[in-house]
């Protein structure tokens, strides 16, 4: 088999160029997926999250190692495993982050990935339900939603949040950040708005767009310091899919760095010692992890919320009915109805914690929800300056590489989730909320506010990832850079990466929206390259 382009993983990014470089006609392009094609009616349905995560059938389910960070603990790390990748398995948030992460990017020396350069590619992306603007997109493929759910207690939450001197935000995606107001999901009408469902479904009748699923990455091949092709497993056996111009890893934070580490590209001593030749050191392969780290205090409140929406079969039939009928109800959930953007310290230019208000609450993510109604005000450090690794753990694709999240290891980072938490409490303290909830079910009042080391403890025991790897080959022009700002492998040609692994520091929110920018931005460097 032989193509133009070959790229590697069919997630947000991927998806975004197979379906940019297809669309002109001239170029004949390969999508090779690990995972199969996205039929489960769990990744359609949004509350199916709930079934997916965790799924090895669609989840990559890697783990990460014991984090001295986390007092010791292991976290379970998901990603997708599917065509639509982690977008077909996602909480359904769509965030940009704030134009200064842009903006810094560039001035790291990465020219082109300014706020006034990837904002065309957020537009282009987009169909906003509010409607086209200045900053918003009304006629691209991915159907961007307001939220079709609500309930009492995250609406007391962001009344009260008000209340305590925080502005409301109507738009968080337009020209402000700051400020709290409710989430935007990649739904419409109901149904999950994926990556493979925005870009690869208008795609497939193209005749120069091939589509391969259960097709494992193994490598790529190299051949006089050019990418000009891949090795990937099958059913039948190893296949070799053959790259005339480029391949475009896109297989994720995890999985490109792996690929890459598997093909002889990456640091040497770590791959010397899993009996794999170096065509090409690269020390930042894998190095630079960042990710979002969420403390999770619950509160026990008055009014309805899911822990007891559906604790009974019957519920939860109804609940399936309505959906079914009408396309409402909790089946069209995103992971978190509320949400703010805020300030720990007042001299800070932008906020740097950010809030996911979910109208239900557990102990462990995973382990189903309490037996009681309560809430959950998770938060996060945006701009966590902590960063881990990964590396390999040996030479086959199969054995998930060796990660090293890192967590916490900064004093700005301990400090951050503690004014986080802090933040919650005292917008809890303030009407309409406190009339609405009964008590502080985590920390709870054992943990005194004042008590900076018993709270930090309680968010290292309890805390857990909001799902946002990045940075494992990151972009720019240091000795740690993989990529170039065209995002071309630094010493081969013929070969990038294309996902979230290649921010040289994460964004200020969610992921998913910035990993299809970036398959809209390398997608334009690949055709003006090419033409």
């Amino acid at each position: 088999m032989e193509f133009d382009f070959v790229i590697v993983g069919a997630g947000s990014a991927g998806c975004a160029v197979a379906a940019r470089l297809s669309e002109n006609g001239k170029y004949t392009v390969a999508l090779v997926e690990a995972g199969e094609k996205d039929r489960s009616p769990w990744i359609h349905i949004p509350i199916g999250y709930f079934k997916t995560m965790g799924n090895p059938k669609v989840d990559w389910a890697y783990k990460t190692e014991p984090d001295p960070g986390l007092n010791g603990r292991s976290l379970n790390w998901p990603r997708g495993k599917v065509l639509g990748g982690s977008s077909s398995i996602n909480g359904l948030l769509y965030v940009r982050g704030q134009a200064q992460d842009y903006d810094n990017w560039r001035q790291m020396g990465n020219e082109g990935w300014g706020w006034d350069d990837v904002l065309p590619c957020f537009r282009r992306a987009e169909t906003w339900e509010g409607g086209e603007s200045a900053v918003r997109g009304g006629s691209g493929p991915l159907s961007v939603s307001k939220t079709r759910l609500s309930r009492r207690p995250i609406d007391a939450f962001i009344e009260a949040a008000q209340q305590a001197g925080y502005p409301y935000n109507d738009d968080y995606n337009g020209e402000n950040q700051e400020g709290v107001g409710y989430f935007q999901m990649t739904a419409k009408d109901g149904r999950r708005c994926s990556a493979a469902q925005a870009y690869l479904k208008p795609a497939r009748g193209r005749e120069n767009l091939t589509i391969l699923t259960g097709l494992i990455t193994k490598e790529v091949l190299i051949e006089n310091d050019r990418a000009v092709g891949i090795v990937a497993r099958g059913g039948d056996g190893d296949q070799i899919v053959r790259a005339r111009r480029e391949v475009i890893l896109s297989a994720g934070a995890i999985g490109s760095p792996q690929i890459l580490m598997l093909s002889g590209i990456g640091p040497a001593d770590n791959l010397l010692a899993n009996g794999i030749s170096v065509k090409k050191a690269l020390k930042g392969v894998g190095q630079n992890l960042q990710d979002h780290l969420q403390a999770r205090p619950v509160f026990k409140c008055r009014s309805s919320t899911i822990n007891t929406e559906t604790n009974s079969l019957w519920k939860q039939a109804l609940i399936g009915i309505e959906y079914a009928l009408k396309r409402t109800g909790p089946m069209t959930m995103a992971a978190s109805l509320g949400t703010g953007y805020l300030k720990t310290r007042a001299e800070l230019e932008t906020p740097d914690i950010q809030f996911h208000l979910q109208p239900f609450s557990t102990d462990k993510v995973g382990t189903g929800t309490h037996p009681f109604n309560a809430f959950t005000a998770s938060v996060l450090q945006m701009r966590p300056e902590s960063a881990g690794h990964l590396e390999l753990r040996s030479n086959r694709i199969d054995d998930h590489p060796v990660i090293h999240p890192n967590y916490l290891s900064t004093p700005l980072d301990q400090q951050t989730i503690v004014e986080g938490i802090r933040v919650a409490r005292r917008i809890a303290r303030f009407s309409p909320a406190k009339e609405e909830i009964i008590e502080e079910y985590a920390p709870g009042a054992a943990v005194d506010d004042e008590d900076y080391d018993a709270l930090l403890d309680w968010a290292r025991n309890t805390s857990t990832t909001i799902y946002h790897p990045t940075g494992t080959c990151k972009m720019g022009k240091d000795d740690r850079a993989v990529v170039d700002p065209r995002l071309r492998v630094h010493g081969v040609d013929g070969l990038r990466v294309a996902d979230c692994s290649i921010m040289p520091v994460i964004v200020s929110g969610n992921t998913n929206a910035p990993a299809m920018m970036i398959g809209e931005r390398v997608s334009d460097f690949i055709l003006e390259d090419a033409a």
